[in-house]
């Protein structure tokens, strides 16, 4: 099955006003349009702005400059979309990433950025937000996107990998803290098809790379969107402090691709 199956299932963020961060690309891109056809209101933010903004049912993101690794910029930023929507329902901490290294000759200035963006800009945006959030009459929800790489780390990856079962670990607490005014979640997301990631699946396309995944292909930034449309929905009222895993399965175990490939059985362990 290579083809993502879509739900007739309708939710509707009239009234709401919803903060992506890392919302003018990618995954982030994505989550702000699906929120923007359900009826929010959308505010993204990044360093710089991009050429096109998020757009959908004929209205488009606003846009917000920010370099959320700078607490008080990120402060800024909730202040300013609540100026501008006058109240604020939702954040989706997506902004994040980090290009592979090595962990024995990678220098100091860089594992502090890779924690900056991955790890300190989520709960930089998220202290102000709750503050808001804790005084509104229906609460707020915040979603932290996050990466099998907290859970399974590859190699390349040690900063990276830290910062984000970081955010695990923090999605948690804050949970725990914010309740129940507050939820917040956490969306563990494996390989996600994007533009930008293209040239790492190889010329086939990540065909190959579909392969180890049970569910037979690469998750595309709607699979994650729509998880934080629910987590964000009413439908999702009780759901504070999860970990909801978006990567298809994860990976089949290497054990038994290789013993599939000699034509022998399964090692169990």
């Amino acid at each position: 099955m290579n083809e993502r199956t879509t739900m007739n299932a309708t939710i509707d963020f009239g009234g709401r006003a919803v903060l992506v961060t890392g919302g003018t690309k990618g995954i982030g891109f994505v989550i702000a349009e699906r929120f923007l056809a359900a009826g929010a209101e959308v505010a993204v933010c990044g360093r710089n702005e991009p050429d096109v903004l998020p757009g959908a049912g004929g209205r488009t993101a606003r846009f917000f400059p920010a370099d959320i690794r700078d607490a008080a910029a990120a402060a800024a930023l909730v202040e300013g979309v609540v100026a501008e929507f006058g109240r604020l329902d939702v954040l989706v901490n997506n902004a994040g990433g980090s290009p592979d290294a090595d962990a024995a000759t990678v220098s100091p200035r860089f594992v502090r950025r890779v924690v900056d963006l991955n790890l300190l800009a989520p709960f930089y945006v998220a202290q102000p937000a709750n503050k808001v959030m804790r005084e509104q009459e229906t609460g707020g929800s915040i979603i932290n996107i996050g990466s099998v790489s907290a859970h399974d780390p590859q190699p390349g990856t040690a900063a990276y990998s830290a910062a984000k079962a970081g955010l695990l670990v923090l999605t948690r607490a804050l949970a725990l803290e914010w309740s129940p005014k507050v939820r917040v979640n956490h969306i563990t997301t494996g390989l996600v098809r994007t533009e930008a990631a293209a040239h790492i699946y190889g010329p086939d396309e990540g065909a190959s790379v579909a392969e180890v995944i049970p569910m037979g292909r690469m998750a595309v930034p709607g699979d994650v969107a729509d998880t934080c449309l629910y987590l964000a929905s009413d439908l999702a009222s009780y759901v504070t402090g999860a970990d909801i895993a978006v990567h298809g399965g994860g990976e089949i175990p290497a054990r038994y691709l290789a013993a599939r490939q000699l034509g022998g059985s399964v090692p169990s362990r």
